[in-house]
């Protein structure tokens, strides 16, 4: 059967299919060999690593479950590259991906090749009954490679700040940052409806939907106003620049004693040119800081949304700025409220929610039912996306998360507060 005459779904997703495998090589393409096998910290994967889990995860949950007569390209990656599906096997530790210098970047190649060539065999042949059965899961697939083309460059990011050179992952310069002014924007609060009714396709939006993103619930808020733009570099060095890195009463316990244990003072990829380490003229005349980013060390741009913070840092920010993080149900009530702006094109904004499960939630079916609900616990919600996330990746009802102490994503801060009382005229 050729591709002309495949049904326009199975036609659409191979398609895409297609597209995401080959964006993902596209984005590991200016790392050499050794930049690619390389793990800079336990909680970064390799890009190696990266491209052969998603090959995998394609292979477990697909190939070898559906496609007759499949046969595995080398039996050990099963093994080797697994992340954390108890219910599939054993896996090789995550801190020691590093260490996996074999199978080579070529054999991890042949092995997506491979993976690549039997998906669209799978495709092409299977019945129409068992179409129906897999097409989600190669959908779930095609999201989960778009993650892990975040978390290659985010990775890929801290590997490169950890050499002396910071070298530039993106040869171009950045592209300009829209100015403005951040307003608040009320809300009236009430009864307000989030999530997405991901079994039955409900809500505000259709397409595809992780499972932690339902059900579709109600919640009460109070009324309260959120900032129309996020937190820039320029706001934040105001912080710094008061001793917001010095000053305990700003801080969450936690985050004061992670404070002092790992001595931060600046976002993580800001460097100080008063203290010496600061390259050549990086920071530009006049300028303390520089910033390393996507496209190497350059001056901070002041205009520009502050990232790599962790919880603590967003939420010291907005304790000493007279605010707070908002909750991830005002998020989403508020991402429809005119005026709002970057709300996912530059950086994960922290929310003031704990990672729970929705009320009714459950999980997906068999393998995939270990994708997102045992991770819930000890994790912050964020929410929007960022300007490593794949076009098309995000939604308004979008749940990632990480840890408090995370800051090696592309995460930054929205501010928000309680409304203020208005004000009654009289005639």
């Amino acid at each position: 059967m050729s591709d002309h005459d495949l049904p326009l779904s199975r036609r659409d997703l191979a398609r895409r299919f297609e597209a995401v495998r080959r964006h993902t090589l596209t984005l590991a393409e200016p790392l050499s060999a050794e930049d690619q096998a390389a793990q800079s910290m336990p909680d970064a994967s390799p890009a190696k690593w990266h491209q052969a889990h998603t090959s995998w995860f394609f292979e477990a949950l697909l190939l070898r479950p559906h496609l007759p007569d499949y046969r595995p390209l080398d039996e050990s990656f099963h093994f080797l590259f697994n992340s954390y599906y108890e219910g599939l096997g054993p896996r090789h530790p995550r801190p020691q991906r590093g260490l996996l210098t074999r199978p080579s970047l070529d054999e991890v190649r042949a092995y997506r090749r491979h993976v690549d060539t039997h998906i669209q065999q799978l495709i092409a042949r299977c019945s129409d009954a068992v179409w129906e059965d897999i097409a989600p899961t190669l959908e779930l697939g095609l999201h989960h490679e778009q993650q892990h083309q975040e978390l290659l460059l985010t990775d890929a990011l801290h590997l490169l700040s950890c050499h002396p050179w910071r070298p530039a992952l993106i040869d171009a310069p950045p592209a300009p940052i829209a100015g403005g002014t951040s307003d608040w924007l009320p809300h009236d609060g009430g009864l307000v409806e989030i999530g997405r009714d991901v079994r039955a396709g409900g809500g505000p939006e259709t397409g595809f939907a992780f499972d932690n993103e339902g059900p579709r619930h109600r919640v009460w808020l109070e009324p309260f106003e959120i900032a129309s733009r996020l937190v820039t570099c320029g706001d934040f060095q105001r912080f710094i620049d008061d001793g917001g890195y010095r000053e305990p009463r700003w801080w969450l316990s936690d985050g004061w004693a992670t404070v002092q244990q790992q001595g931060w003072k600046a976002p993580l990829y800001w460097v100080d040119s008063s203290d010496g380490n600061n390259d050549g003229d990086a920071a530009g005349a006049g300028s303390r800081w520089s910033v390393f980013g996507l496209h190497g060390l350059r001056p901070m741009d002041p205009a520009a949304p502050v990232m790599q913070l962790s919880f603590y840092e967003a939420a010291a920010y907005a304790e000493w700025a007279g605010a707070r993080l908002p909750s991830e149900p005002e998020w989403e009530a508020a991402s429809a409220l005119p005026g709002m702006a970057q709300l996912d094109d530059q950086a994960w904004q922290w929310t003031r929610s704990a990672y729970h499960p929705y009320p009714g939630f459950r999980p997906l079916d068999g393998a995939a039912s270990e994708y997102n609900g045992k991770f819930m616990v000890g994790q912050l919600v964020l929410r929007g996306g960022s300007l490593a996330t794949p076009p098309g990746h995000t939604r308004r009802t979008y749940r990632n998360f990480f840890p408090p102490a995370a800051r090696w994503q592309f995460t930054g801060l929205r501010l928000a507060r309680d409304a203020r009382p208005r004000t009654e005229t009289h005639a």
